[in-house]
């Protein structure tokens, strides 16, 4: 059974995720905050969170970034009642590896769910060491290195990078990146795949803006050079 933890103020909506999470044999705890939320997470362990933007106190933004700094690598779905993209991206430049949109049906996110805890259970780890120009991977241990240096990826990002480079030198579209990475292929917006590739570039590329490893292929999707 898997055990996950919601962090949502609104009392009626945290009943009714808990209710439905409960009835699909899921493990609910739930935390009307932040500062409950994380002492949770320190006392007990979980195998994904769903987190509210809108808590008071410290936000879901701030509790996010909190909690990739701990060095917990369990996935973050993030609940937001705000549609601008912006919005969006911000939940996943910060180390979420999903969102989810108010309102949503019980269906869609049992799915989400679901695809995320699919895709984390069952990585296959590569056990070697794969290098490319100041960056050494460690596929078993799943650390990354620039110069030697340990890098921080969160768990959808380092995914995403070991697809590219298993699959190199072909172009991986956005579709098969949805769908090997979240598990489905109707997500409504291909910027998520986007996002998490420029996190990457960001942290591994010496110039981001003109990539030399994780190449561009306009309206397809994205090709590793290394």
């Amino acid at each position: 059974m898997h055990n996950i933890l919601l962090i949502e103020d609104e009392h009626g909506m945290a009943e009714g995720i808990k209710d439905a999470l409960e009835l699909h044999g899921f493990k609910v705890k739930h935390a009307s905050s932040a500062e409950i939320g994380e002492k949770f997470l320190e006392t007990e362990n979980f195998d994904l969170v769903l987190l509210d933007v809108m808590l008071p106190g410290r936000d879901g933004y701030e509790m996010c970034r909190l909690i990739r700094a701990k060095g917990f690598n369990l996935p973050v779905v993030m609940l937001t009642a705000r549609s601008e993209e912006v919005d969006k991206v911000v939940g996943l430049e910060i180390g979420a590896d999903d969102y989810i949109t108010k309102p949503f049906s019980v269906r869609e996110l049992i799915a989400r769910i679901r695809a995320m805890l699919r895709r984390t259970s069952n990585i296959k780890e590569t056990p070697n060491v794969f290098s490319f120009g100041h960056v050494k991977i460690d596929f078993c241990a799943r650390k990354v290195f620039c110069n030697n240096e340990p890098v921080y990826l969160t768990g959808t990002e380092f995914d995403i990078l070991k697809l590219l480079i298993d699959d190199r030198p072909n172009v991986i579209s956005r579709d098969k990146i949805l769908n090997e990475i979240w598990g489905y292929t109707f997500f409504p917006d291909s910027r998520i795949v986007d996002t998490h590739v420029l996190n990457i570039r960001k942290k591994l590329e010496c110039d981001p803006k003109s990539p030399e490893y994780i190449k561009t292929h306009h309206g397809i999707g994205y090709r590793f050079t290394g």
